[in-house]
């Protein structure tokens, strides 16, 4: 039996209290997330939930108060290298052209440098840049410093991408076009991916999977749901079809109460 690509497995991650000097914080309980081999897996649930928690985990720069992780049937120890890691907030090196960002990570790894050139200019050509290699990141549109960022991760081979809400600084055209980008990727070798997002449609049209969290305190898994829909998907159109809403309106009747819990605790804050 294949051992799944990312295994989760009843993590606990409890933090001192910044509100109360001497007390503890529940962020994540009794939390099992699986990822198999060749899935895509979307994480949903109100902001400030524990979302984020949970990848940083994944990716081992959180260790969990109680629980493990697996990575290919193997206990995560340190950082997990398996594993390449889209961040929400801009990654690139601004003082590099887009062509060295790509190739950093081989650089960093020892690859000759023409070698790794080569290969950055074929990632940098997937990702629809042929052109901009020499343009630094203040010189590309919020979109294309996206591609810039996924062909930096895929350049690596990871097995297992991470993904904390990409595509959520970007306008809403940009932020589709990008979501079909990735899909286009993700499909050529089906990559195991866990995607955090606060957008349930953006979950339902990516995803094989989602699972949907409560809200914080102490969050947990509410639900979980199959997405049965066809691939190849086009995200603006896939949102059209009946089992698309029929999915939406199912999954947001499981989070509406989360969402508005969510809601009234930021305030309180």
């Amino acid at each position: 039996m294949t051992s799944p690509a990312l295994l989760l497995e009843q993590v606990t991650c409890t933090f001192a209290s910044r509100e109360r000097e001497g007390e503890r914080y529940t962020a994540v309980k009794d939390t099992t997330i699986v990822v198999g081999a060749g899935e895509f897996v979307s994480v949903v649930g109100p902001t400030g939930c524990g979302k984020s928690t949970l990848l940083n985990v994944a990716a081992g720069l959180l260790s969990p108060s109680s629980g493990g992780v697996r990575v290919l049937g193997e206990v995560l120890s340190g950082i997990n290298r398996r594993a390449g890691y889209m961040f929400q907030a801009e990654s690139l090196m601004p003082w590099r052209s887009a062509l060295d960002n790509v190739l950093a990570g081989l650089e960093f790894a020892g690859v000759d440098r023409g070698e790794a050139e080569k290969r950055a200019r074929e990632w940098l050509d997937r990702v629809g840049l042929t052109g901009f290699e020499k343009r630094y990141p203040h010189e590309l549109s919020g979109g294309m410093r996206k591609r810039v960022a996924l062909a930096q991760i895929l350049i690596l081979d990871p097995r297992l991408l991470l993904m904390d809400e990409p595509f959520s600084a970007l306008d809403v055209q940009t932020r589709q076009l990008m979501e079909n980008e990735l899909l286009e990727l993700w499909s050529a070798d089906r990559k195991s991916v866990l995607f955090i997002t606060h957008d349930l449609e953006e979950a339902i049209a990516l995803s094989d999977r989602v699972i949907v969290l409560s809200a914080g305190p102490a969050t947990h898994p509410i639900g979980e749901y199959a997405i049965d829909l066809p691939r190849p998907r086009d995200v603006n159109e896939i949102r059209l079809t009946p089992r698309f809403v029929e999915l939406h309106r199912e999954m947001w009747h499981k989070m509406k109460n989360e969402v508005l819990k969510g809601y009234a605790r930021s305030r309180k804050n």
